[in-house]
């Protein structure tokens, strides 16, 4: 097993997870295996608990798994699939040593954070790289691994400490460390002291990087690598170049463009075949050439920090690349349609398609509401996720079935008809991972309306009987309300294995207005977009009816 350590320097939202991700796409086309560990230095056991405004999103993973939003980085290039144990935190760390501490693992020992700690962390990445995460379920070749924040953190010095300790370890031979840094440019200058400091704090914890990736809005500079390489002591070669370009999914190009391959090759002695990067390179380049555009509205409440609806945005964008459209997002925060703000109202009414995201909470939830009402009554393209999904139930019972008072319990305990409930089994007292989490199997079991029309949803999995997809929820539709619902016109197509949980509602007859409980974004890839958002911006852009032309007649069935 061969590890390569990426870690970052000066700030951080630099970029390691678009660089780690990129140069594992770069080995995937050279005919390696690879897996990615994400360290987070913070006391959280996970992700699970933060605010979106904080840190994100919070990625969920097929063993439900909730983390930190750079493993959907890492699934979306790598096209691997996770556990949770792929992302280490401080909490983790500490909670493992103590419960062993407990139990008298250490046979009386003092339990210190070297050599507890560190050797902890060191068993904890050696044993997790070896977890398949490909489809033909085989050990990685490479481990990649991103230290999270920057060197000179208080907390991730423990980690660093470990990782100094894991190249004696692995070998050096079979360890590589990398560094992420910035060189900004004032006065039409490429400035290298942020990159030098950087540096000179890596090397003082007994860590030397063998090749800087270098941030920068324009390519570096021959000059400028070779002050680089005078400072840092890596060679000039070693020295590359991570400048902006046209859309992320070129730096998988531009690294290879910089014989990344053959540094790794060099510097870990091992053989790889020359990289072919094949389909991805071609999206990556066509896609500049694209003239057409769709306009796609998120109507949200935690729209002032983009990254809350990552895996969201991602999906929408891969459903664009699959429909050869430029994706033109607009923000909509669902309480400013409350209020009725013309500007937010415009937006909607403007769009080609809506989706309505997730989220916890009250408010904003009429918002949604308002704009499922509009999708529905005007014959908008709609797609609704989890909460966006129980907004359709909850404006379609008030507005249609007449159930005066119908609200999700989440938001009114109190509510004449409670068409939205707590989950019977789930723990109302402790936060963390209780939620219906992971991958979980829906079921198409009302597939075929009285029109004779079939589930648009279905068709778009390419006709499969069952589908496995990631939740995260805790409230689910009142199984009391269902037949009502169903036979009032807005049909639940999929459910549960038992059929008591819904997971899927279509309104026949409308263009595209689809509800899912489950959580489509976190399986989409860049080359094999998501069924659901597939289907929204095929929809907008007036290509639905052939797409599902077309499919009828293939026998290969979507990927999902």
């Amino acid at each position: 097993m061969k590890y390569i350590i990426v870690t970052g320097g000066v700030v951080s939202g630099l970029g390691k997870g678009v660089t780690i991700s990129s140069m594992g796409r770069l080995l995937q086309s050279c005919g390696l295996r690879v897996t990615a560990i994400k360290i987070d230095p913070y006391l959280n056991v996970d992700a699970g608990t933060m605010s979106p405004f904080e840190h994100g999103e919070v990625f969920v993973l097929d063993d439900g798994g909730e983390t930190d939003l750079d493993l959907g980085n890492y699934e979306r290039f790598l096209n691997i699939h996770l556990t949770q144990d792929h992302n280490l935190t401080t909490g983790k760390i500490y909670r493992h040593v103590i419960l062993k501490e407990r139990r008298g693992d250490y046979l009386g020992k003092t339990v210190q954070v070297v050599p507890h700690i560190t050797n902890e962390i060191q068993d904890w990445i050696e044993r997790v790289a070896k977890i398949p995460t490909s489809a033909d379920g085989k050990e990685a070749d490479v481990c990649l691994v991103e230290v999270g924040g920057t060197v000179g953190d208080i907390e991730s010095s423990v980690f660093l400490e470990a990782l100094r300790q894991f190249q004696f370890r692995v070998g050096t031979e079979n360890f590589l460390l990398s560094f992420v840094s910035l060189v900004p440019i004032i006065s039409e200058e490429q400035k290298t002291k942020p990159t030098q400091h950087g540096v000179k704090d890596l090397r003082s914890l007994g860590l030397s990087p063998s090749i800087i990736f270098c941030r920068s809005t324009e390519e570096l500079l021959e000059p400028t690598k070779q002050k680089i390489s005078s400072f840092c002591h890596v060679a000039a070669s070693n020295v590359l170049s991570v400048h902006d370009v046209k859309n992320v999914y070129q730096v998988p190009l531009l690294l290879r463009s910089q014989g990344l391959h053959k540094l790794l090759e060099s510097q870990l002695k091992f053989p790889i075949q020359n990289p072919d990067l094949g389909a991805w390179e071609t999206m990556a380049n066509d896609m500049s050439q694209w003239t057409d555009t769709v306009q796609i509205c998120l109507i949200g409440k935690y729209t002032g920090l983009q990254d809350s609806y990552l895996s969201i945005i991602k999906a929408l964008r891969h459903a664009a690349i699959a429909c050869q459209h430029k994706l033109d997002l607009q923000w909509v925060e669902a309480t400013d349609l409350e209020e009725e703000n013309e500007e937010a109202w415009s937006k909607v009414k403007n769009a080609q398609g809506i989706i309505v995201p997730g989220g916890f909470g009250n408010r904003g939830f009429e918002g949604k509401i308002l704009a499922a009402k509009y999708c529905r009554e005007n014959s908008k393209p709609y797609l609704g996720v989890c909460l966006g999904f129980q907004a359709i139930v909850v404006e379609y019972c008030r507005n249609v079935l007449n159930l005066k008072g119908a609200n999700s319990a989440e938001f009114d305990d109190s509510a004449a008809h409670p068409v939205v409930f707590f989950m019977p089994e789930i723990d109302k007292t402790t936060m963390g991972g209780t939620m219906r989490l992971g991958s979980r199997i829906t079921k198409f079991t009302q597939p075929t309306f009285e029109d004779g029309s079939a589930s648009l949803l279905k068709q778009l999995y390419g006709n499969k009987e069952m589908i496995h997809e990631r939740h995260r929820h805790r409230y689910e539709v009142n199984p009391d309300y269902v037949s009502q619902i169903h036979n009032g016109g807005l049909k639940l197509v999929g459910r549960d294995e038992s059929g008591e949980r819904m997971e899927v509602a279509e309104l026949p007859g409308h263009p595209f207005y689809i509800g899912a409980q489950y959580h489509p974004e976190f399986k989409s890839r860049p080359l094999a977009p998501s069924p659901p958002f597939h289907g929204l911006v095929l929809a907008a852009t007036g290509q639905l009816d052939s797409y599902l032309g077309q499919q009828g007649k293939s026998s290969n069935p979507t990927p999902n």
